[in-house]
């Protein structure tokens, strides 16, 4: 967690803060998010599923049990935030655009951006606009490609950038408030949404709030 021989370069809390709690610009909040899918993104910066500069080239020099570990303690951090006003989520955000073939996000992450707890689906509350918008991006480009079945990639594409923001914007404003725990980064709804036919996917509204 200090980064070991590394040094303060290759330390967790350089970036992610002593509690988890992110940078508030382009580094994530990890405290309380679920572990299965902090594990899973272990593996795939390692892997080189998900390239990143910097998270790459700290994922590789641990071993698995060091990746697990890390992943581990993030998770059991309390996922504090300060209270914000209410605001009402974008439309597209809650019941995406079937027109343009854009799945709701809600669907996989809750009303709230709360999460599912299900590895796959993390909690996207409570996380920094700019890191989110970054991850659209990503995922847009093809930078990112570490979703289930592209379920991701398929959800963003259509996405205008004003829309973007909007959800990056909002979602910021959410409360970090921690998902049912998964065990294991493996069942995830989005791999559910992904099998379903394309016009339940289109007509589905997001009444639960656990994205099943």
């Amino acid at each position: 967690m200090s980064g070991g021989a590394g040094g303060a370069a290759n330390a967790c809390f350089t970036c992610h803060g002593l509690q988890g709690q992110g940078d508030g610009v382009s580094a994530p909040r990890l405290a309380g998010l679920d572990v299965g899918y902090l594990q899973k993104q272990m593996e795939d910066y390692a892997s080189g599923l998900r390239p990143d500069d910097q998270m790459t080239r700290i994922a590789k020099a641990l071993n698995q049990k060091d990746r697990r570990a890390v992943a581990a303690w993030y998770a059991g951090l309390p996922a504090s935030s300060a209270p914000t006003a209410p605001t009402p989520a974008p439309a597209i955000y809650l019941s995406g655009d079937p027109s343009r073939g854009i799945v709701a996000c809600a669907s996989c992450h809750g009303v709230e951006g709360e999460g599912t707890g299900r590895g796959g689906n993390p909690q996207i509350a409570g996380q920094p606009a700019a890191y989110t918008l970054e991850q659209i991006d990503r995922w847009k480009s093809g930078k990112r490609r570490n979703d289930p079945r592209g379920v991701m990639a398929a959800a963003v594409k259509s996405l205008s950038d004003p829309e973007a923001r909007a959800i990056a914007l909002w979602l910021s404003t959410r409360p970090a408030a921690p998902a049912p725990a998964s065990a294991a980064a493996t069942g995830s709804a989005s791999v559910d949404a992904a099998a379903r036919p394309a016009a339940s996917r289109e007509t589905r509204r997001p009444d639960r709030s656990d994205g099943a």
